[in-house]
């Protein structure tokens, strides 16, 4: 794409703020207490605002832009089917909501070849957890305390992070374990190995003391995203698989953020060799160009529901809207190669990259990710790993990180923020300049961290 010349309107851009602040209601915050940016346009990598600051987008959106912003092949997909049919319900077979299925189908693991299309990740969370109750009548399911997996009633509860506080009605047939995470490992263990054997005892015991007859599914993101980006250790993915066909546990596979190339693989879940009952994804399928999750079924619990009604639906499910964007995007990836573009991204630029980084800022504790999903790990004290900031810190408590944040966007960057992380994930077609530019301006943003440190 041709460079987007950015032309300053601030009275435009008062407007819009104006009109915001009158009216939006924002998720996550405190209404009164937040100052949302007015943004004016996207292009590829980049946004800009109405006073003619460009920023590199290090967040891709919330990790979903992964072609990029306005890809005039997807933008033309959507016109495209909006000029032949806008909207269908559900229940009749349409072309273009029977060939994304097909197109995902095709890059899922193993047999996840029925797709039930949902408005997004947190919904699809719902049916993947609706789908292993019925099919195995059990009502429990486990989760890892790092972890997201939505906002809706059960995905939340699922959910692990601070977000879930509020919303947990703690009778919800939740029960929480600790995933592996070595860098700040619960098991005292100080190899990848140790950390998977010890995790999946855990897990085990965990299991045990619940009652395995009372377990329908586990569920984990196969690389964790906002809690982390924790890739776990070799061996831990498809131990979980093994004790979930031992006591007959679906396993389902949240890869919400980390599908879709953003791993350098389609999936997230084809680095470890396994292949889950469920999976469940959003975001990435159609670049977020218009809202569309789901979730990819195994051959065996799709089956429970062939003659049996599944007790589920959504108006807007398989949209056409959504269904050419996913199309297109597809088609794109392939012909583009954005797939082998992340993990080139990943292995030549950004992860040699932010490991130069670490040596020179002793803000970075640690440094860990695949293709373009990335975290930086920030501390007080390299030897003691104390977080830059306490855990699910806010105002005060948290003004080193928000000291980061507004020297990243003061050089350009637009950072990904979350607790005492950075997380490094552009658009999966982010090219080798634009990576590095991105780097550079975390470099200048890290040494405001380091004035934080021990």
């Amino acid at each position: 794409m041709t460079p987007h010349v950015v032309e300053p309107d601030p009275q435009a851009g008062a407007a819009v703020k104006a009109a915001d602040r009158a009216h939006v209601f924002h998720s996550w915050s405190a209404q009164g207490l937040i100052d949302p940016l007015a943004v004016a346009g996207a292009e590829g990598s980049y946004f800009w605002d109405y006073d003619g600051n460009r920023y590199l987008d290090f967040t891709s959106g919330l990790v979903y832009t992964n072609i990029g912003y306005q890809h005039p092949r997807v933008v033309a997909a959507i016109q495209e089917q909006a000029a032949k049919l806008t909207t269908f319900a559900p229940a009749f077979a349409i072309d273009v909501r029977s060939e994304a299925a097909r197109l995902i189908a095709e890059r899922t693991p193993g047999d996840l070849d029925k797709i039930f299309f949902t408005n997004g990740g947190a919904e699809a969370v719902e049916n993947a957890v609706r789908m292993a109750r019925l099919h195995t009548g059990r009502t429990k399911v486990l989760s890892a305390y790092r972890s997201y997996h939505g906002a809706t009633s059960t995905a939340i509860n699922l959910t692990g992070d601070p977000r879930r506080w509020a919303s947990d009605n703690g009778s919800a047939g939740v029960v929480r374990f600790w995933a592996p995470f070595l860098y700040r490992s619960p098991f005292y263990a100080t190899t990848e190995a140790e950390e998977s054997a010890r995790a999946l005892q855990h897990l085990e015991d965990t299991i045990a003391f619940e009652g395995p007859a009372t377990i329908a599914a586990i569920i984990l993101e196969t690389v964790p995203g906002t809690a982390g980006i924790m890739t776990p250790p070799p061996g831990y993915l498809a131990g979980v698989r093994e004790i979930c066909d031992r006591y007959g546990i679906v396993f389902v596979l949240d890869e919400v953020m980390a599908g879709f190339g953003r791993t350098g693989k389609w999936f997230a879940a084809e680095h470890f060799d396994v292949v889950p009952d469920l999976m469940t994804f959003a975001k990435g399928v159609n670049s977020g160009y218009v809202p569309l999750g789901g979730v990819a079924i195994n051959a065996e619990i799709a089956a429970t529901f062939d003659k049996r009604p599944y007790p589920g639906g959504l108006t807007y499910s398989g949209h056409p809207l959504a269904c050419a964007a996913a199309v297109a995007t597809i088609q794109v990836m392939e012909d583009e190669k954005v797939v082998e573009n992340a993990a080139h991204i990943g292995e030549h630029v950004l992860g040699p990259g932010l490991r130069e980084l670490a040596e020179r800022h002793p803000s970075v504790g640690e440094v860990r990710g695949l293709g373009v999903f990335w975290a930086l790990d920030l501390v007080k004290n390299r030897e003691t790993r104390e977080p830059l900031v306490p855990y699910n810190a806010a105002g005060e408590a948290n003004a080193p990180m928000a000291a980061f944040g507004a020297a990243a966007k003061k050089n350009g960057l637009w950072p990904f923020v979350n607790m005492n992380r950075t997380h490094a994930v552009p658009a999966c077609n982010v090219t080798e300049a634009e990576a590095k530019e991105g780097l550079a301006a975390l470099d200048a943003a890290l040494a405001v961290a380091d004035e934080h440190t021990a």
